[in-house]
């Protein structure tokens, strides 16, 4: 049986090839897919170039608990998706809770039925700049294309980076932005509410931390930092004992990372009891954070779509600040820690008599489900890139736009999700462990993107499009960052450059008047105004 991999060498196939199209895309999100059918319906020849072998991103990567805020701001093709996802499972209404599988195959057939050539398992290499825009982009193993126009759809921004575009890693100060919540938060949720010492050997400091803890932290409420927010997988599990695989024991099983968990379990009015959750009939309970997906197997069992909840979690929290930087065989050995860390806490939850029966049985219940992800071992394919790079442009979103403080004229989108940073990093305060991060604050309803966060500032690159690490800071971000957003502005940018094309122009020089009708053709709620006609649609 095949396992999830990010990245082999296996998978380079030397060429010689040069391709020309009209807009090359680079990364196969569903952002990147949405745009590519965009710009394709508009008449644009368009190659979709994926570092992967599975395209949609985390639509298809076992996100299948869809986070959208307030659905009605979200319109155009984006929308379409979710009717369209309500029709293969025969609905007649939008479905927000689907399996990857059903995502996958959707994805699959948009880009067939507009003709879209997609190139699998292309990692980027080398960009070719001229006067100021990019010509080329050449891939591992040889493949260059030239294109008129180019969009970086990936999680990471390594288009957006290589092309020289201005961009930010890491937790603004709140200063930088005029912001409350961004830089270093210490709060109360996803938080250790018993003390769990964070010594090899407990009370003794001269024993150093344990796995995954630093030592004493002392930098000061909301100051800037390069760390970012934890990845994890979302992980697709079953009840159902025809799909249920049980959990195993991973290679490279380190018990050490598991031993803040015991030490917390130690506290059960605190600990494991916020961790189980009735079922849809009221007895079965489930471990860790399951979004019950609607049921899809007989007799009435679930499948879920698995995320982080509570301190210790799927969150491998402080493990991938070097992600976002690093090299494609870095990056493998990063995924590969995820992997391992993930499924060795499951087993962990599962076998280690250290932890309450109770949830041991909870734990046991569930396992990967057998329809799931067949071609990588029942495991998602794609880790969970919350946050990576960030552009900076000539308008970046933060606080102020989600607050409606200020909101920009030139919109192409709205987000309505809560801003939601997960934790950054495990710190000894006064002896004992506490989780540093974590931030969630609904915004003050739905608020405006602007086209100018999506394209680099003027005088950078001209015909480079970034729907998904956009200009944003940390915090403003962590509202944006949501799936159904991104396939929005990537239907909004695809339509941009459809402007811009036949003059060629430079993206920064689109005329919002002459973009705006197109948005509003293709159903794009952009507005306050918008927002509140949707919503008494109901």
């Amino acid at each position: 049986m095949s396992q999830p991999q990010y990245f082999s060498p296996s998978w380079i196939q030397p060429t010689d090839e040069v391709l020309d199209t009209d807009l090359c895309i680079y990364g196969g999100t569903s952002a990147g897919v949405i745009g590519a059918v965009t710009a394709r319906r508009k008449g644009l020849r368009v190659l979709l170039l994926h570092p992967g072998k599975f395209i949609g991103g985390m639509t298809s990567g076992g996100l299948g608990w869809t986070d959208f805020g307030k659905k009605h701001v979200i319109g155009g093709a984006s929308r379409q998706f979710y009717r369209d996802l309500g029709a293969a499972y025969g609905l007649e209404e939008e479905e927000w809770l689907f399996e990857a599988k059903a995502a996958e195959a959707l994805f699959h057939r948009y880009l067939k039925a507009a003709d879209v050539p997609v190139r699998l398992c292309q990692f980027l290499d080398h960009t070719t700049l001229e006067n100021n825009r990019l010509a080329a982009i050449r891939m591992l193993g040889g493949l260059t294309v030239t294109a008129k126009y180019f969009m970086d759809a990936t999680y990471e921004g390594d288009l957006l980076a290589k092309s020289g575009v201005s961009h930010h890693l890491g937790r603004e100060a709140n200063g930088v932005y005029g912001e409350t919540i961004n830089g270093v938060q210490i709060r109360d949720k996803h938080q250790f509410a018993s003390p769990v010492d964070p010594y090899v050997k407990e009370g003794d400091p001269r024993s150093g931390t344990l796995p995954g803890v630093r030592q004493e932290d002392t930098a000061p409420q909301g100051s800037g930092d390069s760390l970012i927010q934890a990845y994890n997988f979302r992980v697709c599990m079953t009840d159902d004992p025809e799909l249920r695989i049980p959990w195993e024991k991973p290679e490279g099983y380190d018990d050490a990372e598991y031993e803040i968990a015991r030490r917390w379990f130690r506290h059960p009015e605190t600990g494991y009891n916020a961790l189980l959750r009735p079922g849809d009939d009221g007895a079965r309970v489930a471990p860790d954070k399951f979004d019950l997906l609607s049921p899809r197997t007989p007799g009435g069992f679930v499948k879920t779509d698995t995320n982080n909840h509570g301190p210790i979690s799927s969150d491998f929290i402080g493990r991938n600040w070097a992600w976002p930087s690093s090299d494609y065989a870095t990056r493998e050995k990063i995924f590969q820690a995820h992997v391992t860390y993930q499924k060795g806490l499951y087993w962990f939850m599962a076998n280690d008599p250290s932890i309450p029966e109770n949830l041991r049985q909870a734990h046991n219940r569930f396992g990967l489900a057998a329809d799931e992800f067949g071609e990588t071992g029942h495991w998602p394919h794609q880790i969970y890139v919350r946050e990576a790079r960030r552009m900076v442009s000539d308008y970046v979103l933060s606080e102020k736009d989600t607050q409606h403080h200020r909101q920009p004229e030139d919109s192409v989108g709205m987000g309505s999700y809560q801003m939601d940073s997960h934790n950054c990093q495990r710190i000894v305060r006064d002896g004992r462990v506490l989780n540093e991060g974590d931030v969630q604050l609904h915004p003050a309803g739905p608020y405006a993107l602007s086209y100018r966060s999506v394209v680099p500032r003027r005088g950078e690159c001209e015909n480079l499009a970034v729907p998904v690490c956009l200009s944003a800071s940390h915090i403003a971000f962590g509202s944006i960052r949501m799936e159904p957003v991104f396939m929005v502005l990537a239907e909004s940018t695809a339509l941009a450059i459809s402007v811009a094309f036949p003059e060629g122009k430079a993206l920064q020089d689109v005329a919002y008047n002459k973009l705006l009708p197109l948005l509003r053709d293709a159903g794009q709620i952009l507005t306050q105004d918008d927002a509140k006609t949707e919503a008494a649609k109901g």
